[in-house]
């Protein structure tokens, strides 16, 4: 499996904030697995350059970890422990890893979160597990920008292992 083959949709250029939301999400969340798509899992692993252990094996296990947190474990307040992330575990611990059961945790996650979510007002508001009270709205603009830090890491590290560019 490794990457999955992905159609991105750009996102609408009007509609209401849910639909916008919902598609740069989506948007981002393709993004990650393009710059991913038909490498080996050898190049997965690569690291980025030493002494960094960033890799875009490493970057899918982050956002699985991200995806799980926000979505699952916080806005939904469901007790469940994360994936891969201890103390930068989820960009470390890549060597030894199965690619695509990450791959397939990624992308359960997403559907999770989409489901976790769905006919949720974006006004709707929780307790994070640190006591501070969010919005759902908060949670999307968060991810939306947590994706395209990490989409930028991800454009070097593709463009290192085989050259490839673009958006």
């Amino acid at each position: 499996m490794a990457s999955p083959e992905i159609n991105r949709v750009v996102p609408p250029r009007y509609g209401d904030e849910r639909t916008q939301l919902d598609a740069w999400l989506n948007f981002h969340r393709n993004t990650l697995l393009i710059k991913c798509a038909g490498l080996s899992a050898q190049q997965l692993k690569m690291r980025a350059a030493a002494p960094s252990s960033l890799s875009l094996l490493g970057l899918v296990r982050h956002m699985a970890d991200s995806e799980r947190y926000w979505f699952r474990r916080q806005f939904r307040a469901a007790s469940v422990s994360a994936l891969y992330w201890d103390d930068d575990g989820d960009f470390l611990a890549v060597d030894d890893a199965d690619v695509d059961a990450d791959f397939a945790a990624y992308l359960g996650e997403v559907e999770v979160a989409n489901t976790a979510t769905v006919d949720r007002s974006l006004d709707e508001t929780f307790t994070s597990t640190r006591g501070v009270t969010m919005g759902l709205r908060w949670v999307y603009l968060h991810m939306i920008e947590e994706y395209a830090r990490h989409n930028g890491h991800a454009d070097i590290l593709r463009e290192r292992i085989d050259g490839e560019t673009g958006v």
